[in-house]
């Protein structure tokens, strides 16, 4: 692909998302009232997906771009070896469906990142929250996979772009951020 036809890929998903302006708030809002009250956020992904899940928990952790307190917030990818001893002794299905099992309490938000929706963990990461009556949010690419409507809310980026999925999806983190920092400053 060249250069003009991904900038022209990106920026069409970028564009699309205003049609999900009430997902959008809504996954904020979400986040916002776990922060709030003092829950955590919990978020997965792999690959390119897991760096951004770790990319929102290092912004509430530490911080976005005012200076705040620090916020709870755990990347279920962060820990190489907690992720190898689940993956070695449950399957690599089970390992943030396992954390999430033992990490989770109520009133905390998953958040789920994934271009294809697909992915058997991150599906049984939703079913674990949903047992445990979390609250979950989905960034979904390529119209959201088999993960399309597991969660309380999806943001699905238009367009069959995984990348564009993914840099949405940083966009989309950015904003929750940006709402994080106006509402804990």
């Amino acid at each position: 692909m060249t250069f003009e036809a991904s900038q022209q890929a990106t920026l069409a998903a970028l564009q699309g998302l205003s049609a999900q302006r009430a997902q959008i708030d809504r996954a904020g809002d979400l986040i916002l009232a776990a922060l709030q009250a003092g829950r955590k956020i919990i978020a997965c992904g792999n690959g390119g997906s897991a760096a951004e899940a770790q990319h929102l928990t290092t912004e509430l952790v530490g911080r976005y771009f005012k200076n705040r307190r620090s916020l709870p917030a755990v990347a279920l990818t962060a820990d190489g070896t907690l992720v190898t001893c689940l993956g070695n002794d449950y399957g690599y299905d089970a390992v943030f469906a396992r954390q999430i099992e033992g990490l989770a309490q109520p009133g905390d938000v998953v958040v789920v990142l994934t271009s294809s929706g697909n992915s058997k963990n991150i599906l049984l990461a939703l079913a674990a929250a949903r047992k445990l009556g979390l609250d979950t949010i989905a960034l979904l690419g390529r119209g959201g996979g088999q993960a399309k409507g597991l969660a309380t809310v999806d943001i699905i980026v238009p367009g069959d772009s995984g990348a564009a999925a993914q840099e949405c999806h940083l966009f989309l983190i950015h904003h929750f951020c940006e709402r994080v920092d106006e509402a804990f400053t």
